[in-house]
């Protein structure tokens, strides 16, 4: 079993750090995540929506939604009847409430606080369901897998977008650099936080990427897993389905 990597040293669980975490960082989150990607996370999130536009899912559910950039992508591009973006962070959701409300999507897009491992939605619920940067956080990840897997409907497809490490030198070496020493500095400088970029860098060195999580789908139930390597690797797309 991997090593459990919190925030923070002290202070509660994963799950609470998290939430802590992100609460801290809220007002900074979109504006870094521009940032420190150079803008290529907007496109990764485009690809990873890709996935669902032949399904043409009506009832959606987005997991870890944070500031709603998913569940508002798409609601543009997939014009399902329902979206609803859960995230344990409030500070993140009253952000993402503010932009659904200047798109005039509220009748669309709900967003409420809630944990992935414990789901309050009846079995078979969702037509898809999405997580973007979300599950190597998940302080059980099996279980946040599993109770996503009850909510799906039968053929629901799940897509998850997520961190990976680079494979091919030098990009490797570079990007782990960055990713390491330059991304914690600027993150740190930025939102005041001095353990929010060093935990982004630590989570995803210690997340069970490509193979392995694809191999965790399939011992949780998913069928017909992929993963989709992005920018040499940097990210990677995971789709299974129910």
């Amino acid at each position: 079993m991997a090593e459990e990597i919190k925030p923070y040293e002290q202070g509660g669980s994963k799950k609470e750090q998290v939430s802590r975490m992100f609460d801290g960082i809220a007002p900074y989150y979109d504006f870094l995540n521009r940032l420190l990607s150079l803008g290529i996370d907007t496109v990764w999130r485009k690809r990873a929506i890709d996935q669902l536009e032949g399904a043409a899912p009506k009832h959606i559910l987005d997991v870890a939604t944070g500031t709603a950039d998913v569940a508002l992508e798409m609601a543009r591009r997939l014009q399902p009847e329902r979206i609803v973006g859960l995230d344990i962070a409030p500070q993140m959701l009253d952000i993402g409430r503010e932009k659904v409300r200047k798109k005039g999507l509220e009748p669309i897009i709900e967003l409420q606080v809630g944990d992935s491992e414990n789901l309050p939605f009846e079995n078979n619920t969702f037509d898809a369901l999405t997580v973007a940067f979300g599950v190597r956080n998940f302080e059980h990840l099996e279980k946040g897998l599993q109770e996503m897997y009850r909510v799906l409907k039968p053929g629901g497809k799940l897509v998850v977008l997520e961190f990976s490490k680079p494979r091919i030198f030098p990009f490797k070496q570079l990007y782990d650099f960055y990713f390491r020493n330059i991304l914690p500095a600027v993150g740190r400088f930025t939102s005041k936080d001095p353990r929010a970029y060093r935990y982004l860098y630590e989570s995803v060195q210690a997340f069970p990427d490509r193979e392995q999580f694809t191999n965790i789908l399939s011992k949780t139930g998913y069928k017909s897993n992929q993963c989709i390597p992005l920018t040499l690797g940097i990210c990677s797309i995971y789709t299974g389905v129910k």
